[in-house]
């Protein structure tokens, strides 16, 4: 189990299945605030992405956790064991930490295998040695043992930073943007690659991440985080489906955005009439909708065929067409939107199409 949450919210932790605790975290930098008030804990085989825009304090929690940022405020726990508090901080090297780098950090002289070992000091020759090979074989490797980091792809490097911080079986491992230097190309089999490798760990991951499909890719739990704050934390679905505000509903991908105004508990839209019912009589509102969310039918077919839009632009993106609309709105106010649709999906232009709308998809909040 995770548990994170603000210190107003006071959620429950596991403390059996904790690895890692933040406690009650804030930390400045000068004038300006990076963290206020963060609560965050991570339990073993699980992955737990901080995701936020630039500046949110996401990766100034990493180094926190790490002991590369002094701490301020509050404490740090590692197995329930008390290792930074603002009088007294473990060094980062005695933590049990692993840590990957964006940069990865690779030593240029030394090879795959020496790069890997280079935290098993403890270890005798052999059984170093057969750390290294058991590390290295996670992430498919192993016959790379004898190379230097010029010669391997972007990929491969990435690759050999994480088994490098898996090596000293550290209870705790922590992602700071790993995927970020890598092309599109790559990223997905890397993720793919690092995920597994991860949970054959058996590690808790804490993992920084500005990309919302990289975090519904790797996570178990996604803590949002803005201007400081934790936002809103939950499985990946939870947070996609059931947004606590516009923020993170933008954030997990593009919206059309309506203007309304809430009464009688409904706010009107093109496509009918959504629940607003918590929100006062009058207030100003946004409704959200994913472009997913519409769906293109024959007018014949629709569900109201007084609901018509007009079809700017068809655009096939590989498994998704976007299909940009036009539709005539309260007041001669003319709507421009998008939909996505599955595979491929090209209607002309000036086509005229019905629209129906899943409902779990739409979302309607304050105008703040």
């Amino acid at each position: 189990m995770i548990a994170i949450a603000t210190s107003a919210d006071n959620a429950a932790t596991d403390d059996a299945a904790t690895v890692l605790a933040l406690e009650d975290i804030r930390h400045d930098y000068g004038a300006v605030t990076a963290i206020e008030s963060l609560n965050l804990s991570v339990s073993a085989e699980e992955v737990v992405c901080l995701l936020g825009p630039s500046g949110c304090g996401k990766t100034t929690a990493l180094r926190i956790a790490a002991g590369l940022e002094r701490l301020q405020h509050g404490r740090v726990l590692l197995d329930g064991a008390i290792i930074a508090d603002p009088t007294h901080e473990m060094p980062p090297e005695r933590r049990n930490v692993g840590f990957l780098f964006q940069d990865y950090a690779l030593f240029p002289h030394l090879s795959v295998a020496e790069n890997v070992a280079f935290g098993l000091q403890a270890l005798s020759g052999g059984a170093r040695k057969e750390r290294v090979a058991e590390v290295l074989q996670q992430v498919n490797l192993i016959r790379a043992a004898g190379r230097f980091p010029h010669e391997l792809s972007g990929g491969q490097q990435q690759r050999v930073a994480l088994a490098r911080s898996m090596a000293p079986r550290p209870h705790v491992i922590l992602l700071d943007e790993p995927f970020s230097s890598l092309d599109a190309r790559m990223r997905d089999q890397v993720r793919d690659n690092t995920l597994h490798a991860l949970k054959q760990s058996g590690a808790g991951t804490l993992m920084v991440t500005h990309d919302a499909e990289e975090a519904m890719f790797m996570a178990d739990k996604i803590a949002v985080m803005r201007r400081g704050r934790l936002v809103q934390f939950g499985s990946p679905v939870e947070l996609y489906c059931h947004p606590i505000n516009a923020f993170v509903a933008e954030f997990f991908g593009e919206v059309n955005c309506i203007h309304g105004t809430a009464q009688g508990g409904r706010v009107a839209t093109p496509f009918g009439d959504l629940p607003a019912r918590e929100l006062d009589e009058g207030a100003e509102v946004d409704v959200l909708v994913r472009p997913e969310a519409l769906r293109l039918v024959p007018i014949h077919e629709g569900l109201d065929p007084n609901r018509a839009v007009r079809v700017i632009a068809s655009k096939m993106l590989g498994r998704t067409s976007l299909i940009h609309l036009r539709i005539d709105y309260k007041d001669g106010e003319e709507l421009h939107l998008h939909s996505r649709m599955p595979g491929r999906f090209l209607p002309p232009e000036n086509a005229m199409l019905s629209i129906e709308l899943d409902h779990s998809q739409a979302f309607v909040f304050p105008i703040n």
